[in-house]
């Protein structure tokens, strides 16, 4: 089964918000727990989001699983007829 381009980078966008998602919450510090928070804001808030280390983050690991992915299907691991088989439904 031959993928376009188009098909491959839609994937790999969806990749990369679910990478997004998934390292959203890591080391991000709330205003209640450094003990700054500033008044009229939530004390949930964070106090610094390093949304541009965030980005590069998600940039490289979702472009790791994408090509590790890719390697695998290439490989023949991801075939329609062989995820069939492992779920035991007909093909």
């Amino acid at each position: 089964m031959a993928y376009t381009i188009s098909t491959w980078l839609a994937i790999y966008f969806v990749l990369w918000w679910v990478t997004l998602f998934v390292i959203l919450p890591f080391g991000v510090r709330s205003q209640h727990e450094t003990g700054g928070a500033s008044p009229g804001t939530d004390p949930g808030a964070p106090t610094i989001s390093l949304m541009g280390k965030r980005l590069i983050w998600t940039t490289l690991l979702s472009a790791g699983i994408f090509a590790f992915a890719l390697a695998a299907y290439q490989a023949g691991y991801f075939s329609i007829e062989r995820l069939s088989k492992l779920m035991g439904l007909p093909f």
